[in-house]
């Protein structure tokens, strides 16, 4: 049995998207129930050199967008990066997920054997095909800024496990 591209992404992008939107509630509760100030959390890191939470979140976002888009041939949409609070954060996973949401299975799996470029000038990447750039390069890219948010949210005492990182399935 093999899978398809488009259930090897899209379903995957909006299974953890998902789950994020949820941690990112549980922190807003638990900001809220400890009177700690919304940006201690939102600004948190692992370490001195790692992005803050919001911006894992936006990268997070920005490559389950430009993953899915390149895959289906058509140009990721942009966003400012500009959120600086919950709600913020929220909106532009809902935006994501419209997104993804309004891309067509065929179109997607078209890219499994198109040549794609990610980024440009010096730092662009190519990839022969939408199989390896996904599954080498996007996907790991895309559950490493998952990952380190739902860590810092955790690191910080927000109360969630496993379960929430994994989302509904």
């Amino acid at each position: 049995m093999s899978h398809s591209l488009y259930s090897a992404s899209v379903p995957v992008l909006r299974q953890l998207l998902g789950s994020l939107a949820a941690v990112l509630e549980k922190a807003e509760a638990h900001a809220q129930e400890r009177r700690i100030e919304p940006d201690a959390l939102l600004q948190a890191r692992l370490y001195p050199d790692m992005f803050p939470l919001a911006k894992q979140i936006q990268i997070a976002t920005d490559f389950a967008k430009g993953a899915s888009a390149r895959l289906a041939g058509v140009e990721p949409p942009r966003y400012e990066d500009g959120e600086r609070s919950f709600a913020e954060l929220q909106q532009r996973i809902s935006k994501t997920l419209g997104f993804i949401d309004g891309l067509k299975e065929a179109d997607v799996e078209a890219g499994a054997t198109r040549a794609i470029t990610h980024g440009s000038g010096e730092r662009a990447r190519h990839f022969d095909d939408g199989a390896h750039y996904l599954t080498h390069f996007a996907l790991p890219q895309f559950f490493f800024h998952v990952t380190t948010a739902y860590a810092i949210l955790r690191h910080n005492g927000v109360p969630i496990g496993k379960k929430d990182f994994i989302g509904a399935y």
